[in-house]
């Protein structure tokens, strides 16, 4: 993997899921939406200054959001932060750099 590039899209993993139970109300919020179902199926990362997440998210039943999250280095002591997000994929949209 090249330094700054993506990495493979890998199935999600229970710490993949911490991650995104972290910020899934900063995300309600955001999107004035409450979500029932928040499960992470799928990520890939990027190794910046700490760790981008980019995680394919299930929010109901056909409906999927991507995720962009940052995890700085343990060292800083910060809990994960939602960079981003776009709504409205479906669960054969491939994550990709947004």
């Amino acid at each position: 993997m090249m330094p700054g590039g993506l990495s493979d899209t890998k199935p999600a993993t229970p710490e993949v899921q911490q991650l995104v139970n972290q910020v899934k109300q900063e995300f309600e919020i955001q999107t004035n939406m409450n979500c029932a179902v928040f499960t992470a199926i799928v990520y890939r990362t990027q190794v910046v200054a700490g760790t981008m997440f980019f995680i394919k998210v299930q929010v109901s039943n056909g409906e999927y959001v991507h995720l962009k999250v940052f995890q700085s280095l343990p060292h800083e002591n910060q809990g994960p932060s939602l960079v981003s997000f776009q709504t409205g994929k479906t669960r054969d949209d491939p994550l990709t750099y947004f």
